[in-house]
């Protein structure tokens, strides 16, 4: 296939001072909480991207020395010494193996540093205790620190063009920024030739960019990362002001502007990360719109671009030059080549849940609904691409349950080879709970999932759906496969089972007329009774609060009862809380933190006040919803598995079972990546245990050749260009 001309325009050249990008694809920086911890795992990880068709790939925040260390918060990259120039050339050397830039954030954490590591007190623009990290005051910075700081940027400029970087983003976006807070009236209380007007405020940023400038000299691009509005009104940066205003002080020492939208403090970083419950495509565009009679140089942003329609309506209104991403880049880091290739149908959409996001900002590594091979592309030396043949193709393959979990295992099968996979669904859809999920108020896009799959499985000439068909034990062992795999889910207790008394609650049973599972609202025909509705809520994610605004906005008065402190504490990782409480109260819903609920009795529930007992409260509600726990749905499985004798007269060599049938997942990336891993070990002697992965951990007398080789039996460690062939 070869590409429709319309998208022409994604495919020139775009250069950036003394460096030329391919196409007009920038992947941006953003954290993979892999970083300086695991640098193979890093180079890999990016190294896909650039595979993949992006010219720019660059880091993430790369912090310039230990005195701005944020250890806590994230995992730390760093450029500090020679051994880390070492490291980032392992990735710089695959960037530039498949003809694309490699970009290196340059950043300095301001009041926000934590210090853990470093044991040093956190340097600021004023003496100010931190939005986030409030446990120590920063001190102001006297003009010997200045001096200091930016000689340790000249420091690290230097080492990153050693390590083969092609682009220094000095970067001053996210309110954590030195040079964003030194912008902000908010943080930047200064008197003396720093503080005050905007060219004041900004003459610590300049002054950087000129030195680092002459520091490369024309070997390197120059970027700045630039937050343009930060959301907060005259306290902060507003683009008609210091958004804009910046961009002119400083645009004869940049190359390229990485501007983008919110990320300064608790209530607005979700923006620079819009999760898609409240943000569409280009969701930062009418702030970026307004840059571009500023500058006379290329401006990269953001905006959760996953339609190649939407990318060149950017380019070609002038609002942007490069189509700038993170989530699109993990979702599918071959995105580029896809549409180069007229493969548009083939596309990974990102989402927008944020689960990238949420894991990185909990101190791990990175996963993804979409892609289960991201941050395994090391470790496990996983393609999201390509596939090893499996050595027992000849083995027919049933799946019992068509989820997610299900999906994922049968079409990885499929692209191994596998001659018959079949996988078959009781429901009418395909898709298991995330065939309701997306009805869900704001949660549309996450259908994406489910039809992605689907569009692979229906082009997989060995993989046949099968819908509307419940087997029994019987039709299992009468069906003819070799392996069977059951991926039947779970479901949500109806006895109110929960993780605060690890019991069921007094009083709770959702066969009553008055009492709900959450599947029993989503499925159900006559909706939720009544007018005054409680939810008590032990998942602390997505659906209660979901549910919440879905049964507000039906005009039902709504109340939710949690024994977290706070409702939903998870999405305050996506990004989602900062919007999702302003929401409900705006809904008129009713939230109670911190209480466990001791019983039901009729229309009456009881609770008490976390660790206080004898703090009692009581609601009275027509309908009750238990969002406690849910329980993997084992019955096919178990039945199968307590007769071996049985199996082997059917022909049935192995039995292994996946996603939240073995455990309910709160995030579906995870039970995701169950079916997916599943089947890239299927030819272990034992797939249900995974294979041993390569732990960059430090081992004494270890060489880079310890690390080489092969992980398993038959997966390389090191992904190339020749893996496989394509299936």
């Amino acid at each position: 296939m070869t590409r429709d001309t319309r998208y022409d325009v994604l495919f020139e050249p775009v250069r950036i001072g003394p460096k030329t990008m391919r196409n007009r694809f920038y992947a941006t920086p953003h954290g993979s909480g892999l970083e300086s911890a695991a640098p193979a795992g890093e180079a890999y990880f990016r190294g896909m991207k650039a595979a993949g068709g992006w010219a720019v790939v660059n880091t993430g925040q790369t912090q310039i020395s230990p005195e701005f260390d944020y250890t806590g918060f994230l995992v730390v990259s760093k450029i500090w010494d020679e051994s880390d120039v070492r490291n980032w050339s392992l990735m710089t050397d695959r960037i530039h193996e498949a003809g694309s830039l490699a970009g290196i954030e340059l950043a300095t954490t301001g009041s926000g540093v934590t210090g853990f590591q470093s044991r040093m007190p956190a340097r600021s623009v004023s003496s100010v205790v931190d939005d986030h990290f409030w446990m120590g005051a920063s001190y102001e910075m006297d003009k010997q620190d200045i001096r200091r700081l930016q000689e340790e940027y000249v420091a690290a400029a230097q080492r990153s063009l050693a390590a083969g970087f092609d682009i220094v983003n000095v970067h001053g976006s996210e309110g954590w920024s030195i040079f964003s807070m030194f912008l902000m009236p908010h943080y930047n209380h200064r008197t003396d030739e720093y503080g005050g007007s905007l060219e004041n405020r900004a003459r610590i940023w300049l002054e950087t960019l000129e030195m680092v400038r002459e520091a490369v000299g024309d070997q390197c691009a120059i970027a700045a990362r630039h937050c343009i509005d930060a959301l907060r009104g005259p306290s902060g940066v507003e683009v008609d002001e210091a958004g804009v205003g910046f961009i002119e002080l400083a645009d004869h020492l940049v190359d390229l502007w990485d501007v983008q939208v919110g990320g300064e403090d608790r209530n607005h970083w979700s923006k620079d990360v819009g999760p898609s419950r409240f943000y569409g495509e280009n969701f930062q565009g009418e702030w970026v719109k307004k840059v571009r009679p500023h500058t006379s140089k290329p401006i990269v942003a953001v905006g959760r671009f996953t339609s190649p329609d939407s990318m060149i309506a950017v380019i070609k209104s002038g609002q942007q030059d490069i189509i700038g991403a993170a989530r699109a880049t993990i979702s599918d880091p071959f995105l580029p080549n896809k549409i180069d290739e007229g493969r548009i149908e083939e596309i990974r959409e990102c989402i927008g849940c944020n689960v990238c996001v949420s894991r990185v900002a909990a101190v791990g590594p990175i996963i993804c609904t979409q892609n289960p091979t991201i941050g395994e592309e090391y470790r496990r030396g996983w393609h999201p691409e390509k596939y090893v043949a499996a050595r027992t193709s000849d083995k027919s393959v049933l799946i019992v349950g068509g989820g997610p979990a299900g999906l994922e295992c049968g079409i990885v099968l499929a692209r191994q080879g596998v001659e018959h996979v079949h996988v078959v669904e009781a429901e009418r859809q395909v898709g298991g709970h995330f065939r309701w999920v997306p009805r869900l108020p704001g949660l549309a896009e996450w259908i994406r999932m489910v039809d992605y799959r689907k569009t692979v499985a229906e082009g997989l000439r060995n993989l046949a759906l099968v819908t509307k068909k419940r087997l029994s034990v019987e039709d299992v062992l009468d069906y003819g496969a070799d392996r069977v795999i059951v991926a039947t889910g779970s479901f949500w207790a109806a006895d109110g089972l929960n993780n605060v008394t690890q019991e069921p609650i007094p009083g709770a049973d959702a066969s009553a007329p008055h009492i709900y599972t959450p599947e029993q609202v989503m499925l159900g025909e006559e909706g939720v009774e009544g007018e005054r509705i409680l939810i008590y809520d032990c998942d602390g994610y997505f659906m209660g609060v979901s549910l919440a605004e879905r049964l507000a906005l039906e005009g039902k008065i709504v109340s939710i009862v949690t024994p977290f402190p706070a409702v939903a504490p998870y999405l305050d990782y996506t990004g989602e809380i900062q919007m999702m409480v302003p929401r409900l109260h705006e809904l008129g819903v009713e939230m109670t933190a911190g209480h466990a609920v001791d019983s039901i009795q009729g229309s009456t529930i009881r609770a008490h006040l976390g660790e206080y007992p004898a703090r009692e409260a009581a609601w009275e509600a027509d309908a009750i919803i238990l969002v406690t726990q849910r329980l993997p749905n084992t019955d096919l499985y178990q039945a199968l598995a307590a007769d071996p004798g049985r199996l082997a007269e059917a022909g049935i060599e192995r039995l292994y079972r996946i996603g939240d049938c073995v455990a309910p997942r709160q995030q579906v990336a995870d039970a995701i990546f169950d079916g997916h891993r599943l089947a890239r070990e299927i030819d272990s002697e034992d797939p249900m245990t995974p294979r041993p992965w390569i732990r960059e951990n430090r081992v004494l007398g270890a060489t880079n050749s310890d690390y080489d080789g092969v992980v398993g039996e038959d997966v390389p460690v090191k992904p190339s260009s020749d893996l496989s062939e394509v299936r």
